[in-house]
């Protein structure tokens, strides 16, 4: 840390997607405290210094050099076309590994899009969970099995190492980031001042190419919407199937398509969001949050935040009410 500001820096390799590499800057870079301070720091580099070629008909130039990765609080990896060409850790390029090397043990990494490839190569996601573009997934399996891959996802949090989905996906997870740090108050600013949402229902499995359904296919939107009015009763999954004119297989099935979640934990990720917004935003005591996101008693709602957090009510409040 340098000081009070976290700092953020973006590591820019050949082939670099300018929509990615420019995620960070943007949107690290409009967090501030309630006296608007800046939270966040953010600095670019390549390996060498040097002007880097992008994906798109130009290059950028850049003001460091990969040196500035040993003084990151958070490094970030933007996609380049060239991880697609990662086959094994062999094919890890020589300059991007010398680059991770200078990476501080401990510091954070996020990947975006299909720099899990990157990731994986250098063996930095062996053991964990990751995500990467749905397009690649199949091939990143074969690859690297030695990781588990969560293929419906927008982004996955593994602790230190965190990777995204494809190209917007780097969106959710830096504001993900924003959140962990500063609490949703912050992040969901930084979401209004870039006209984004905050956090976007469901995974990427929406957006993997299907055949287009049949024009009398109803999908399962309208009851999310009824669903997120309702979230303080006891909804079970025939009251979901029931409003969706639907048997409860077949609305779990097309469920699943468009959101990439199975009902019952779309419902416990809205009320976890819920809780969390009202434990931030509000001095209602825990079991009035609890019966009021639908989890009925503190003791849920305790268990339920610990699992999806890991930790409890009292504390994720004195560390997002400072």
């Amino acid at each position: 840390m340098r000081g009070a500001v976290h700092r953020v820096v973006v590591l820019a390799l050949d082939g670099v997607i300018p929509f990615e590499l420019s995620l960070a800057s943007r949107l690290f870079g409009v967090a501030t405290d309630p006296d608007g301070r800046p939270l966040y720091e953010v600095v670019t580099c390549s390996p060498d210094g040097k002007p880097v070629r992008t994906a798109a008909d130009f290059a950028i130039t850049v003001e460091h050099d990969s040196t500035v990765l040993a003084e990151a609080d958070t490094v970030v990896i933007p996609a380049s076309e060239e991880f697609a060409e990662i086959v094994d850790r062999a094919a890890l390029p020589r300059r991007a590994a010398e680059a991770l090397a200078l990476i501080r043990p401990g510091t954070r990494i996020a990947g975006i899009c299909i720099a899990t490839f990157l990731l994986a190569a250098a063996g930095l996601l062996d053991g964990r969970a990751a995500a990467t573009h749905w397009h690649h997934s199949d091939r990143f399996r074969r690859l690297f099995p030695e990781v588990e891959l969560a293929p419906d996802v927008l982004f996955v949090d593994s602790g230190r190492v965190l990777t995204s989905a494809g190209a917007a996906a780097g969106i959710d997870l830096i504001l993900h980031l924003i959140r962990s740090d500063h609490g949703s108050v912050v992040a969901n600013h930084v979401a209004r001042r870039c006209v984004v949402p905050p956090q976007r229902e469901g995974g990427q499995a929406q957006y993997v190419e299907r055949p287009v359904p049949h024009s009398s296919d109803a999908g399962t939107s309208r009851t999310r919407a009824w669903a997120l009015d309702r979230l303080h009763e006891p909804l079970q999954l025939a009251d979901l199937a029931d409003h969706a004119g639907m048997s409860r297989r077949t609305f779990t099935r097309r469920f699943r398509a468009e959101v990439g979640l199975s009902p019952g934990q779309w419902l416990t990720q809205q009320r976890v969001d819920l809780a969390r917004h009202l434990l931030e935003s509000s001095d209602l005591p825990v079991n009035r949050i609890a019966e009021r996101v639908g989890f009925g008693t503190g003791a849920s709602l305790r268990q339920h935040l610990n699992t999806t957090i890991g930790v409890s009510p009292g504390l994720y409040r004195r560390t997002f009410r400072g």
